[in-house]
């Protein structure tokens, strides 16, 4: 037994009898859309930004701690509550942070002032760290062997779908009757997702404890400490660039803002199309998957403040930021997988922690250059990042780093 399985130890629970593939699909659906309640949730004020930040009165980089204080958190609870909570079954844990994430919306929805919706975002951050952490994982509890991978794909398919449906939607309700209907809509939404997994998601007993030990023997692997590398890159590229891409659009575009939404839309439909074609793709092709991948973002970045300033040009650079990005969520995890496929939630954590920390990070750089300089120096660079990124898969091509066994 290696060090890494040696570090996990198996908690016994009661036996999970076999259940219908139609119940794991629904199972896997549940899941899918409390991350979609929480990717919709996290992201959302991206859409809303400009109209929260008049209704506080504060500027666009201020606003933008909207997005990187729930990262922060995130990063911090997806360790702390994964192992403080190892022992306990991961459907419970799954209810608890639906609740949480309810919460969250109904607060923001009725902020009185900026720091009070600054709190709610705290509560969100809690929420992602511990749900996401978990419920990343958990494809191959739900349905046969098989159909993991279809599972997986369906899962992470709610982060373009927040993109797609949710922040489109919540901007155009927010237009409509204001920002804080959207939190309220997004209130109602997680907490029918809550009744969803209390009557479709299965007992989930714990079946390895995680504990820091396990976490800390991950970054002893060249494969992983590679993986932190390239998701910080490539989600510093496009948080920071992609936070402030509605002040792009009505500053350097000139879009109005019922087409803004069009935009994002539009974008978010291309999102979900990459993260089915990367997700059939990167078992096979983890490093090329990824470094394409990023490679598309980087040309739409760096491009925009050229090309950004027509309609056309904005909206076919954004349907190649969308196949890009839909790529990413499913890359980041997949190598963090492969490079630690003995401690499975282990690898989800460390997928979760850091691809949160570097979010909150790209949006605070974002903001800082937004309110210093200009949009289109955010879109600048994010590019440079995403190309530094490209560059750091292709040298781990190079110089054929191993992946390790599975067994």
């Amino acid at each position: 037994m290696d060090a890494m399985s040696a570090a996990t130890t198996t908690v016994d629970g009661p036996p999970v009898t076999e259940r219908s593939p139609l119940l794991g699909w629904l199972a896997v659906v549940t899941v899918m859309m409390g991350i979609f309640s929480i990717v919709t949730t996290e992201i959302l004020p991206i859409g809303l930004l400009t109209s929260i930040g008049s209704s506080f009165t504060i500027s666009d980089g201020t606003a933008g701690l909207m997005m990187t204080t729930p990262g922060y958190l995130a990063a911090v609870s997806a360790p702390t509550l994964t192992v403080a909570t190892a022992r306990l079954d991961r459907r419970v844990m799954l209810c608890a942070f639906m609740a949480l994430l309810a919460a969250a919306n109904l607060l923001a929805a009725a902020a009185p002032a900026f720091w009070v919706m600054l709190l709610s975002r705290v509560l969100v951050g809690i929420t992602i760290g511990g749900f996401w952490s978990i419920a990343a994982g958990l494809a191959d509890r739900l349905v046969p062997p098989g159909s993991v991978t279809r599972a997986t794909a369906v899962i992470f398919s709610s982060v373009p779908l927040g993109s797609v449906l949710g922040v489109p939607a919540g901007t155009l309700v927010g237009d409509l009757a204001g920002w804080r209907v959207s939190f309220v809509v997004m209130g109602v939404l997680t907490s029918a997702v809550l009744a969803a997994t209390l009557a479709f998601v299965p007992s989930l007993p714990a079946e390895r404890a995680t504990r820091l030990n396990v976490l800390r023997g991950m970054f002893r692997g060249t494969n992983t400490r590679v993986g932190l590398l390239l998701t910080f890159l490539i989600v510093m590229a496009h948080f920071g660039a992609y936070t402030y891409v509605t002040p792009f659009l009505e500053q350097v575009t000139h879009v109005s803002s019922s087409m803004i939404t069009v935009f994002l839309l539009t974008y978010g439909a291309a999102g979900i199309a990459g993260n089915f074609v990367g997700g059939s793709l990167v078992g096979r092709f983890p490093r090329a998957t990824f470094g394409i991948a990023a490679g598309m973002i980087a040309c739409a970045t760096l491009l925009l403040p050229v090309l950004g300033r027509w309609d056309a040009g904005a909206l076919a650079l954004l349907v190649l930021w969308g196949i890009g990005y839909g790529t990413i969520p499913v890359c980041s995890q997949t190598w963090f997988a492969k490079s630690a496929p003995h401690a499975p939630e282990a690898a989800s954590v460390l997928f979760t922690a850091s691809f949160q920390a570097t979010l909150s990070t790209g949006a605070l750089v974002g903001g800082i250059t937004v309110d210093n300089f200009s949009p289109s120096t955010v879109m600048v660079l994010g590019g440079i990042a995403a190309v530094l990124m490209t560059f750091t898969v292709w040298l781990h091509f190079a110089k054929r780093v191993p992946w390790p066994e599975t067994a």
